[in-house]
């Protein structure tokens, strides 16, 4: 059974930093994509980066120069370094992981789910 586990939320003062984490566990053979996805209040899910297992980025226009995503293979862990936050960074953010497993099945995986909120 596949896991993935993040941390790092909360609550942040404008123009402040957070870092996520998030970490996948269970019957792994290799991770290929990683993201990062968040859903505002009232809107719909939106990807904010994503990262190839050999390191390629892309980034939504509205985090560019702001959020820096990064992985470790070795850790099956996926990071989401957020600056200069802004009260419209305010979502829920979640983790989403492309694994094959032991078995060599193909999951479209995704964390919980973890709070950011951005307000003085």
């Amino acid at each position: 059974q596949l896991q993935l586990v993040e941390s790092g939320g909360g609550l942040v003062q404008p123009g402040g930093s957070l870092r996520l984490s998030c970490a996948a566990s269970g019957s792994i053979f290799v991770i290929g994509t990683m993201a990062w996805h968040r859903q505002p209040p009232g809107k719909q899910r939106e990807l904010v980066a994503i990262i190839t297992r050999d390191g390629g980025k892309n980034y939504a226009d509205s985090v560019k120069g702001r959020f820096t995503i990064s992985r470790d293979n070795a850790k099956n862990t996926v990071y989401l370094q957020m600056n200069s936050l802004k009260p419209e960074d305010t979502a829920v953010y979640y983790c989403n992981m492309q694994i094959v497993s032991t078995i060599h099945t193909i999951m479209n995986s995704w964390g919980q789910g973890t709070q950011v909120t951005v307000s003085s």
